[in-house]
């Protein structure tokens, strides 16, 4: 996708390097591939490096990882980042006055048995005291229509009940009506009964779309193009903890800094974009070499025995001697097993891999990427899934214009008058895009009395990337002029969108369930391959968001799962004596600590 004006593809991510650069060109998000400037080759015929594991992506799982290896004695690892950074969805741009805005992860999603949360306390980043700013939401239709507050409660009120309703299908397995299977058709079913009292044609069009606005508002949330796509019976199997969202003072990816700056500068190789993984290999009289799945009879690989050939107790047992190694590090390994292959000709050999590649990526690469190719079990869950796009747009104002009291306007477009009469293919055209991509924008947040927030999820996302800043700023000030009935709203000085689909190291948000897929799809990406069924450790193990059943989408679930990859990978005769964190007031760690035995 490119621009229409400078610049003409959605430029990289930003990085220790230029941050400042980027913030300017208004368009971030994250390299397009290959090396950057600064990273050295492999040369020709690079000289294999031997490590213990290698930990792929420096995401939060992957940090994740890395440290808990660090906490158990294990140092002989090795994170390769395709970015020239490290926290994968989790980054940062500063604008003037010192003002800094996220363009990933945003908030803490909740506080009982969050990780990231007790993390966050323990260093300092936020205080246990958290006093709520005043939060005023003025919802105003395409002609500047305030609509009473009134209004504005019962409708949301009601739309928490309906969605409430359809969480309870997953955790009571009772049937929905018929022909009903996605969120989406059952929330509109509940909005059209709800609708059937009201006898005013003008405030039912009014509720309507405010029900339509709050629909769009959860697409964001949820990671999806439309909440037709989200699979009803699935969708309480996302597990919320208890305590709101947490903004951070200092910005989401202040988080980064305690858990990247315990791992040695030495052990993290950026702009290393990996390009294949040789994770079944056999001894032969020339060395090891990659199995070929359709030569080998007794150890092909098929899903059955990948998933029943997992070793018991709890993934950190060990069934037999392993090789001594060489290193001091508690990873007691044997080596040469796996071989990664790097972008740059770079050869790193390892006993084992901890992959934390993003879904995204995954969707687009996995059957180049593994050699031989994943089972099917698992690849067909890699395509069952669905990875969304979400988008934000940030516009930065020389001086305040919106009331103080004001933090939100939430648009209420007219949906139905256009999208009524048409159809799928239509409303997915270019042509209807350009005209109407900038409608699926819910509304306009407040981050500071001169920065606004907006966000945009799927099909109209993907179709804003491929737009300069200037052109979604223009946009973006028609829209609040009109909503506001306000011609004298100032164009923004500065205008900042994501591009997270345009980039080739995440290819999108975030993990939802879509209609026909399973909370079962994530336990299989989640599920370890071993090279042999006598392997005592595995050969891949899988760790990120993608991965985590209960808490998929979220930065706390790609730190949980980033550490049980390692917990798998951790030799250790005596499960109860692995650390699972440093901090003793850590309650989600404790909790799993008992669930060890």
């Amino acid at each position: 996708m490119g621009d229409k004006e400078e610049p003409t593809t959605p430029a990289p991510s930003p990085t220790e390097e230029g941050l400042a650069d980027f913030a300017a060109a208004g368009r971030v998000g994250a390299p397009s591939g290959g090396n950057g400037n600064g990273s050295t080759s492999g040369g020709d015929n690079p000289a294999p490096t031997n490590v213990k594991i290698v930990i792929i992506g420096a995401g939060m799982a992957g940090l994740s990882a890395a440290n808990h290896l660090l906490q158990n004695g294990c140092e002989d690892f090795l994170i390769l980042e395709a970015r020239g950074r490290i926290g994968g969805r989790i980054v940062s741009i500063p604008l003037s006055n010192n003002q800094k805005i996220e363009l990933g992860a945003n908030w803490i999603h909740g506080v009982l048995g969050n990780p990231i949360f007790e993390l966050a306390v323990q260093h300092g980043l936020v205080s246990v005291v958290n006093v709520p700013k005043p939060h005023k939401v003025v919802a105003t239709t395409e002609d500047g229509h305030q609509v009473p507050f009134s209004i504005l409660q019962e409708i949301y009120e009601a739309y928490v009940i309906f969605l409430r309703r359809c969480d309870e299908y997953f955790l009571c397995q009772y049937n929905p009506p018929p022909d009903i299977h996605s969120v989406g058709e059952h929330i509109n079913y509940e909005i059209e009964i709800y609708l059937s009292t009201e006898s005013d044609p003008k405030k039912k069009r009014l509720k309507q779309s405010i029900f339509n606005c709050l629909l769009k508002r959860e697409t964001c949330i949820t990671g999806c193009n439309n909440m037709n796509e989200v699979d009803l019976l699935e969708l309480g199997s996302y597990t919320e903890l208890q305590g709101g969202n947490i903004v951070l003072p200092s910005g989401y990816s202040s988080i980064l800094r305690p858990l990247g700056g315990q791992i040695p500068k030495q052990s993290i190789l950026t702009k290393c974009p990996v390009k294949k993984i040789h994770w079944k290999r056999k001894k032969t009289f020339t060395g090891l070499e990659t199995v070929d799945e359709h030569s080998e009879d007794e150890n092909s690989d098929d899903s059955e025995r990948t998933v029943t050939e997992v070793p018991t107790g709890g993934g950190v047992g060990v069934r037999g001697a392993s090789v001594e190694s060489n290193s001091s590090s508690n990873c007691d390994y044997p080596a040469g097993n796996v071989r990664v292959v790097c972008e740059d000709g770079r050869v790193i050999q390892a006993a084992h891999v901890i992959c934390t590649i993003p879904l995204g990526v995954l969707k687009l690469t996995h059957r180049t990427l593994f050699d031989p190719e994943l089972p099917q079990y698992k690849q067909e869950s890699i395509e069952n899934l669905m990875f969304g796009t979400v988008d934000k747009i940030f516009l930065e104002y020389e001086r305040p214009f919106l009331s103080a009291d004001i933090s939100e306007i939430m648009l209420l477009w007219d949906d139905d008058k256009r999208d009524m009469n048409s159809s799928e293919e239509e409303l997915a055209s270019e042509a209807y895009l350009g005209k109407n991509w900038f409608k699926k924008i819910y509304s306009f947040a407040k981050v500071t009395d001169t920065l606004l927030l907006g966000w945009v999820s799927g099909r109209e996302a993907e179709y804003m990337e491929t737009l300069s800043h200037e052109e979604v700023a223009d946009k973006c000030t028609e829209i609040l002029r009109s909503f506001l009935q306000d011609p004298y709203v100032p164009k923004p000085k500065r205008c900042v969108c994501t591009s997270w689909k345009s980039q080739d190291f995440t290819g999108g948000a975030y993990t939802s369930i879509p209609v026909g897929a399973t909370q079962e799809d994530i336990e299989n990406l989640a599920q370890p391959l071993y090279a042999t069924p006598q392997a005592m450790k595995p050969a891949i193990v899988f760790a990120g968001e993608h991965t985590h059943s209960s808490f998929y989408s979220t930065v706390h679930g790609a730190y949980l799962s980033g550490r049980t990859a390692a917990q798998h990978l951790l030799a250790s005769d005596e499960p109860d004596e692995i650390i699972m964190e440093s901090d003793g007031s850590d309650l989600s760690a404790w909790i799993q600590g008992i669930a060890l035995d």
